[in-house]
């Protein structure tokens, strides 16, 4: 499947991937292509009207809803970062604060 991909600089490429390709296959294929760390890059998918983190570098690309004509976003990692795909994602690994701040104003205003 032919893929367009965009770097932040607003420079635009088109890419060849497999059916089965997994995200990390996709970051190799980009890598190697336009001399990207591979490493380095975040990779989002824009599809309809929607953002999808592509965060999971053992997924197939499918899984995350890519088909032919597909347009991904590239970002980059800052050097020396842990990258997102090591990072935990249960809920419990972030924090409530916000989302508690935003339920006591809500009691607060209803007494």
């Amino acid at each position: 499947m032919e893929l367009v991909a965009e770097i932040l600089t607003g420079s635009l490429f088109s890419l060849k991937i497999e059916e089965d390709a997994t995200v990390q296959d996709l970051k190799n294929k980009i890598g190697n292509q336009e001399n990207l760390p591979t490493q380095r890059l975040i990779l989002m998918l824009n599809a309809d009207d929607n953002h999808y983190l592509l965060d999971n570098d053992q997924s197939p690309v499918k899984d995350y809803g890519i088909r032919d004509g597909s347009r991904i976003y590239i970002f980059f990692q800052p050097p020396n970062s842990e990258p997102l795909s090591n990072r935990p994602t249960s809920p419990s690994s972030h924090s409530n604060s916000s989302r508690d701040s935003i339920s006591r104003g809500d009691e607060e205003e209803n007494k």
